[in-house]
């Protein structure tokens, strides 16, 4: 069986090697230890991943009044997280998502996306002295 380190396979993937690391500790990936316990991942887990993520997959449906399809005005990276500002129309959405998503999606100041709610309830309120 032909095997990958955590640096290839992430390359292959498109993803960081802590993803990967990630995605083994959450049984996601099959992994394997080589002599010196450094994980191994094999080419079938690759190929296995090389489609889109399974969150990103065809078919998912949400209705049309909780799409906000709109323009990245900005995205800030801290670590593992980021927040993207997205424009749309009236709307301005602010979201924090994942640093490796940023990544996956390929998000950036320009960019075409769409924004999907999914929320039971979001409340904000002030108070007013």
């Amino acid at each position: 069986m032909t095997t990958l380190s955590i640096t290839e396979a992430a390359l292959a993937l498109g993803v960081s090697a802590d993803t990967l690391r990630r995605w083994d500790r959450d049984g996601k990936l099959k992994t394997s230890r080589d002599a010196r316990n450094r994980r191994r991942v094999p080419q079938s887990e690759v190929k296995r991943l090389s489609g889109r993520p399974a969150r990103h997959k065809a078919g998912d449906t949400l209705s049309a009044r909780n799409r906000f399809p709109g323009i990245i005005k900005s995205v800030q990276v801290d670590g593992v997280m980021a927040i993207v500002e997205i424009e749309a129309g009236s709307h301005r959405i602010t979201a924090a998502i994942t640093r490796d998503a940023v990544e996956e999606l390929g998000l950036a100041p320009g960019v075409a996306a769409t924004a999907a709610v999914k929320a039971t309830s979001v409340m904000v309120s002030r108070s007013h002295s």
